[in-house]
């Protein structure tokens, strides 16, 4: 899959240098270039991860990291020039999940970045957990929409975390199959149905109907 990384950066020469790295590496890359509604601009693109300054226009890299916390477990790496401890125990205290000191070096902030990414995925967590009204919560089973809440068997949470990270393309049906097998959980194409009806009933009694669209004969789409 293409991995989604937002650059929260002021410095234009430092997030173009970072814009072309990550391109370079198979990375999608989305640029916040004004500090008036960050974090909206965040919230709207679903990053995979974050690359988190601290000195910013507006509210500082802290705040945003909290801010994000509230609707992401997305992995956030500060990339900063602030180097003291306490710099450092802020970014862990409030979400951060690593701390890089400018200048960087390239090598040790791809390898970063890949492994963060590949944790995440592995953990089954979704990397953003909001989409169009809708916010999954993994670890404790539910999905949730303007104050009610449904339960979630494992195998449906799965894959709606799938369809979350491919949100706004369509997901054929094998891949879909090919990742939950990945994960250990053996459904089947029948099974897949099956699943994909109990969610959209359970999506239903929260108000959301056609939340999960069917494409004939390409798969789904959220």
């Amino acid at each position: 899959m293409n991995y989604r990384i937002m650059l929260v950066e002021d410095d234009p020469v430092i997030r173009k240098e970072l814009g072309t790295l990550l391109r370079g590496n198979g990375y999608e890359v989305g640029m916040v270039t004004d500090f008036s509604d960050t974090l909206g601009q965040i919230r709207e693109w679903q990053p995979h991860l974050l690359l988190l300054d601290i000195n910013l226009p507006g509210e500082d890299g802290f705040k945003i990291c909290s801010g994000f916390r509230t609707f992401s477990t997305a992995p956030i790496i500060f990339v900063t020039s602030r180097n003291t401890d306490m710099d450092e125990l802020n970014s862990i205290m409030l979400g951060g999940d690593a701390f890089i000191t400018k200048p960087y070096h390239v090598a040790i902030l791809l390898a970063r970045i890949a492994f963060l990414l590949k944790r995440s995925a592995s953990s089954g967590k979704a990397e953003s957990l909001e989409h169009r009204g809708l916010r999954l919560c993994p670890e404790s089973g539910r999905m949730a929409c303007a104050g009610k809440q449904e339960e979630l068997t494992k195998n449906e949470m799965k894959i709606l975390v799938y369809l979350f990270r491919h949100a706004g393309k369509i997901c054929s049906r094998a891949d879909i199959v090919e990742y939950l097998w990945d994960n250990r959980i053996y459904v089947d194409d029948n099974a897949l149905s099956v699943n994909i009806s109990r969610i959209r009933e359970k999506l239903a009694r929260l108000g959301l109907t056609d939340y999960i669209r069917t494409k004939h004969r390409q798969g789904y789409l959220i």
